[in-house]
């Protein structure tokens, strides 16, 4: 079950609100709990006994690490146990196959594939359950002696299956005690509504376009239908992850809780560095307080700060998926922060804004190329073909008739990629009732577009789901 469906908007969303409001405040984490199972095991419901596994292990890791009997040496395996068992099983539906094909090709054998469907979300419930505990041994959080509440963290289910991550201190508080007002509750749904929008009309529609440039063969493509390619994935893959992430925080304020914000623009970005400070940002912060901060950061010189950032851009390229374009996409944004740490920013600082842009956008839209296309030939060809090398035209026929046909198209994606300014969004907001109504009237536009466009729908895919 996705956000983006009838079932979820028709169905499931009005009788998860309808139970939980009319709980009392005792049994609300039982109400998500059954409520995130259910959600879970729409999609796959064998994979619900993994989940709860992961969710009473670390129940009772969290538990023994608060004992005061244990030693410091103690405290430190049971950490390093809980991370083995959740990086194992992980690695296990994850990696499996992907390490049983590179041994065939390295070593001439023909072990079979264990062909095993990758559990939804476990990538972001794993890394949840892991800060859990990290957090519990460091003692930044007491650890949860509910397991109810634990176990309504880790399924959380607008945030379960493509993030944002939230880690545990995040929300420690609120899973004890949390008030919903009817401004918070308006605001979820606002912000679900945007997000809804995002992934539906924005996401979708120039998905089509990517969908049927990428099913070309590369060879046949113009440097110009080649570039609207990919800025169609571009768009395609922030419209579709920022859209669900704007989803998954207005959920969680109609349910009384505050997340993290995710995505902050990130396409006006200027440096790399800046990028990743806007994009995913859940994630980034992830790795940064679990990993690069732990290997010493930015405390013991230039180099080993190098070595840390390349370790965590291996990483980050991996986790994405088990396949070596993700590992090269994590490596060339690793090389490319390394050399904007050691000089390029600095002569960034000196350029123009429209070179910093552009220098960020160009970057941006090759590593686009990375992680868009999982075969190492198609990527080298699909360079290419961005840049002239199969001897095709700049451009033909087909590729202007695909730039002027999705003209209107692209130039609502830019929009809704550029932050407006509160003074210009909404004039004396809080006092004007015509501009309160033009912002209600807006959004049930979006809403109503958003359920048209569901009804008709044929293509309706979230990019996320494989992470």
């Amino acid at each position: 079950m996705v956000f983006s469906s009838l079932l979820f908007l028709f169905l499931f969303l009005p009788a998860v609100l309808l139970v939980y409001y009319v709980s009392p405040k005792r049994l609300k984490n039982l109400v998500l709990l059954l409520a995130s199972l259910v959600f879970y095991a729409w999609g796959e419901p064998v994979y619900i006994v993994l989940m709860l596994f992961a969710t009473i292990g670390d129940y009772v890791f969290g538990l023994l690490l608060s004992s005061p009997k244990h030693s410091p040496l103690r405290r430190k395996l049971i950490v390093a146990a809980s991370i083995a068992i959740n990086l194992g099983v992980l690695g296990f539906f994850k990696y499996a196959d992907f390490l049983i094909s590179n041994l065939n090709s390295l070593l001439g054998t023909s072990m079979p594939l264990l062909d095993l469907p990758l559990p939804i979300g476990i990538s972001f419930y794993t890394f949840q359950s892991i800060s859990y505990i990290i957090d519990v041994y460091r003692r930044d959080a007491e650890a949860q002696r509910n397991w109810l509440d634990f176990a309504a963290y880790i399924s959380l289910f607008p945030q379960l299956v493509a993030g944002p991550i939230v880690q545990y201190t995040t929300i420690a508080k609120q899973l004890r005690d949390r008030t919903i007002g009817h401004s918070m509750f308006a605001e979820g749904v606002r912000r679900f509504i945007i997000g809804l929008a995002k992934k539906v009309l924005l996401a979708n529609n120039i998905g089509l376009l990517w969908d049927q440039i990428s099913s070309q063969p590369t060879g046949s493509l113009t440097v110009l239908m080649a570039w609207l390619g990919i800025i169609a994935f571009a768009f395609q893959i922030y419209f579709d992850f920022s859209g669900y992430s704007d989803m998954a925080i207005g959920l969680g304020l109609m349910l009384g809780f505050r997340f993290n914000e995710n995505f902050n623009y990130p396409y006006i970005s200027q440096s790399i560095t800046e990028f990743w400070q806007r994009w995913h940002i859940s994630l980034g912060t992830w790795f940064r307080d679990y990993v690069y901060i732990p290997l010493g950061g930015n405390r013991h010189g230039l180099l080993k700060q190098l070595r840390n950032i390349a370790i965590v851009w291996m990483l980050t390229g991996i986790w994405h998926g088990a396949s070596w374009n993700f590992l090269l996409w994590g490596v060339y944004f690793g090389i490319i922060l390394i050399f904007e740490k050691w000089f390029i920013l600095r002569f960034l600082q000196a350029s123009p804004a429209w070179i910093r842009h552009s220098y960020a956008l160009l970057l941006i839209l090759f590593g686009w190329v990375l992680f868009a296309l999982e075969s190492l030939p198609d990527i080298a060809a699909y360079f290419t073909a961005m840049f002239g090398g199969n001897s095709m035209p700049l451009w033909n026929d087909a590729a202007l008739y695909e730039w002027y046909t999705n003209a209107i198209l692209l130039l609502l994606l830019i929009a809704a990629s550029i932050p407006i300014s509160k003074a210009k969004l909404l004039v004396n907001r809080a006092s004007s009732a015509s501009v309160q109504a033009a912002g209600l009237i807006w959004h049930l536009l979006l809403l109503l577009a958003s359920i048209a466009y569901l009804v008709d729908a044929s293509f309706n895919p979230f990019l996320y789901f494989r992470f």
